[in-house]
């Protein structure tokens, strides 16, 4: 695996403009995703949690550029070796950038078109990028439903004959139609039932270890992400708050906030409920158009002091992870007991 970052996220903001009145003009701004800091390396997987509203979704299409950002770098680093800033580049340069970045979508049920077959809806990534003979996409569409298990009869039907499951099968085969280098997958089965999830998971975990894909998996279900992914990046209010491997970030949180979302981890050792108390934050996420002052989460943190309510915490480097909180290094935090301490209390 390269040393090198497949893809580097500097300081990235996406604002919404909030208009009123007549003429429309702009009072204030959503702050959907406010300067963030990634990397993704080639071939791994970097997991990306929160609760609904912290600028999860958001992130990830500004990536795919759904959105266009409103500052901040995406440094890519494409097959030669070289380096774009994907967040400058026009529409008619992102076409290459798009055939090697692409996504899984959280609805199998709405992002499928009704009205086209399995053919063309898989087959569309090709055609618009100029793949090859229409016979040569049907073949590559047949090869792909059976790739992420599906029969390669199936292309001629259309999305109403299929099962949630199979539904996120197609647009698991669409988004690899390109054969891309990195795939964004937002809430990739939060909407399918225990057994398909498990399925769809190790699809694409199997897909991984073929082609050295990486993947910025979405999702707010911390037993998932703690199954797919190297590194984990917790959001709040749209900032990282806490990034980490993922087994040092499971086991001891520095960020309050990553207690919270952990202690909600089911763990499944009925007798070790005794020693794990749910974490209730108080109120509810604030207003991303009307952001506290200082620390965002300060208002549901029983830890947070004076300086937590007047300084915004940067995100810093804390043995070797980032973290942004005050008094990170002086807090001690309850993480998930890990698979060897669940034996012991067994």
């Amino acid at each position: 695996m390269s040393t090198e970052p497949l893809l580097r996220i500097e300081g990235l903001t996406k604002h919404f403009p909030v208009r009123s009145g007549l003429l429309g003009r702009q009072v204030g701004a959503v702050r959907a995703v406010d300067e963030v800091d990634l990397d993704i390396a080639p071939g791994s997987t970097l997991g990306l949690v929160g609760e609904s509203g912290c600028g999860k979704t958001t992130l990830g299409r500004c990536i795919v550029r759904a959105h266009d950002p409103t500052s901040g770098r995406m440094l890519y680093r494409r097959p030669d070796g070289s380096v774009i800033d994907v967040a400058t580049l026009k529409e008619k340069e992102l076409k290459p950038y798009r055939a090697e970045v692409r996504m899984i979508f959280q609805d199998p049920h709405s992002s499928l078109n009704p009205r086209k077959t399995l053919r063309e809806i898989i087959g569309e990534p090709m055609r618009v990028h100029g793949y090859g003979t229409p016979d040569e996409i049907a073949e590559r569409v047949g090869d792909l439903l059976e790739r992420v298990g599906l029969r390669r009869e199936y292309a001629s039907r259309y999305p109403h004959a299929f099962s949630g499951g199979q539904r996120q099968r197609v647009g698991i085969a669409r988004a690899l139609a390109l054969s891309p280098r990195l795939v964004v997958a937002d809430e990739a089965v939060s909407a399918l039932d225990v057994s398909v999830r498990a399925q769809i998971l190790n699809l694409l975990m199997d897909l991984q270890e073929e082609s050295g894909l990486g993947f910025l998996f979405v999702s707010h279900d911390l037993g998932i992400i703690e199954h797919v992914a190297d590194v984990v990046a917790v959001m709040y209010l749209g900032r990282v708050v806490e990034q980490a491997p993922t087994e040092e970030l499971y086991r001891r949180p520095l960020h309050p906030y990553t207690e919270a979302l952990l202690s909600a981890v089911p763990d499944p050792d009925p007798a070790a409920k005794r020693h794990r108390e749910r974490i209730k934050l108080l109120g509810d996420i604030a207003d991303p158009a009307n952001v506290p002052p200082g620390c965002p989460f300060h208002p549901r943190c029983v830890y947070a002091k004076d300086e937590c309510r007047a300084d915004r915490p940067p995100l810093r480097e804390v043995g070797g992870r980032r973290v942004a909180c005050h008094f990170a290094e002086d807090l001690d935090l309850r993480g998930v007991p890990g698979p060897e301490i669940r034996e012991v209390t067994a």
